[in-house]
């Protein structure tokens, strides 16, 4: 089939990038926003590991994303007292597949918004239900569609009403994100993670322009926010923690979650981004899986004989890079939660090396 008609659901990282995407192959696009366009920015910070800038690049924002982010050139691991566990040059993990950067979740947001045409993108739209091709919208519109992509977060509305399956898992973590004024605050270069005892870890990762991207998390039997100030979780941490704190009243509370379901395509419909595969941030893939998911289908739509062709090929090349970011993210946890001297004691010996490991096959072409 020549240019296939796509409704994309949801206009966040995965769907405005796989929309960019398809409008450079010269292949007809909509994006559904359910969402008003009020201008208000998204989330907190982002993490772009090399593949995730790379996925960037090949879809023309690289440049225009680099200019607003801040390199990421070392990672470091410390105990909750600041206390050296290891240190290593990004470059050592991610070889020639390129650099690391760090930027707001709101300006890559803004980047991919500035690549699609405002006319593609129709904000306050709520898609109500899909039936074999047929998509009616909250107000009573319809439309045919040979493809619906649900690119619509955890709680995707397509995953429900056209996948079913169960819901994301509750991972038996919290965090919570801000972003803070790190002038005048030492101790805050790259990307620096402090491994408190419980598994609880406090990450800083230089925005530039004197921000810093805050990621706090902890275990926990239940999804809710415990009682009480949460910050209080972390009062034992050194160095500049405590001063960063203090600028956390407002943070992001999220309860981490993982999909169980392994099949992202049905007949005349796909998922990308968390609306397919969420889980844990251990890895920061989160939004790398998303940008190759828009890389990848995009370009077996423009490749394959019929929009099925193209389905059966995204979820096999699919398949298997996304299953194996998960079984890491399971290791690195479990390693997060040995007792404190011995996961200290390994980190110490074998963290460059377990990095490598993590990424290895990373580094190949989505």
């Amino acid at each position: 089939m020549s240019n296939p008609r796509t409704l994309i659901v949801g206009a966040g990282i995965s769907g405005l990038a796989l929309a960019k995407s398809l409008l450079d192959r010269g292949l007809p696009v909509e994006v559904a926003e359910r969402r008003a366009d009020d201008g208000q920015a998204l989330g907190a910070g982002l993490y772009l590991p090399a593949n995730a800038v790379r996925a960037l690049r090949s879809i023309g924002v690289g440049d225009e994303v680099a200019k607003r982010a801040e390199p990421v050139t070392r990672q470091r691991l410390q105990d909750h007292r600041g206390r050296p566990l290891a240190d290593f040059e990004v470059g050592s993990i991610w070889g020639e597949v390129g650099p690391c950067l760090a930027i707001t979740r709101s300006d890559l947001h803004e980047v991919l918004r500035g690549a699609v045409d405002n006319d593609v993108v129709r904000y306050g739209t709520t898609v109500t239900s899909v039936d074999d091709g047929t998509v009616t919208f909250a107000d009573g519109a319809t439309g045919k569609y040979d493809l619906v992509v649900g690119a619509d977060g955890v709680n995707s509305a397509v995953r429900r009403s056209l996948f079913g399956g169960p819901a994301p898992r509750f991972l038996g973590q919290l965090c919570w994100r801000f972003i803070a004024d790190d002038t005048g605050t030492p101790g805050i270069t790259d990307w620096t993670a402090r491994l408190g005892s419980k598994g609880r870890t406090f990450l800083t990762v230089q925005l530039g322009g004197g921000r810093v991207y805050c990621y706090a998390d902890i275990n926990s039997p239940v999804a809710t926010p415990p009682a009480g100030d949460w910050r209080t979780l972390f009062a034992d941490f050194g160095g500049p923690v405590s001063r960063l704190l203090e600028q956390g009243e407002d943070a992001h509370f999220a309860a981490l979650q993982e999909s169980e379901n392994t099949v992202w395509t049905r007949p005349g419909a796909a998922l990308v981004g968390d609306a397919a595969h969420t889980f844990s941030p251990s890895m920061a893939q989160g939004g790398a899986m998303a940008l190759e998911d828009a890389v990848v289908l995009a370009g077996t739509l423009a490749d394959a004989p019929d929009v099925t062709a193209a389905l059966t090929s995204f979820q096999a090349r699919r398949a298997g890079r996304v299953a194996w970011v998960v079984a890491q993210n399971h290791r690195r946890d479990k390693a997060r939660n040995l007792p404190t001297p011995l996961r200290n004691f390994t980190l110490r010996r074998a963290g460059e090396r377990l990095f490598k490991a993590n990424h290895a096959p990373l580094h190949a072409q989505p």
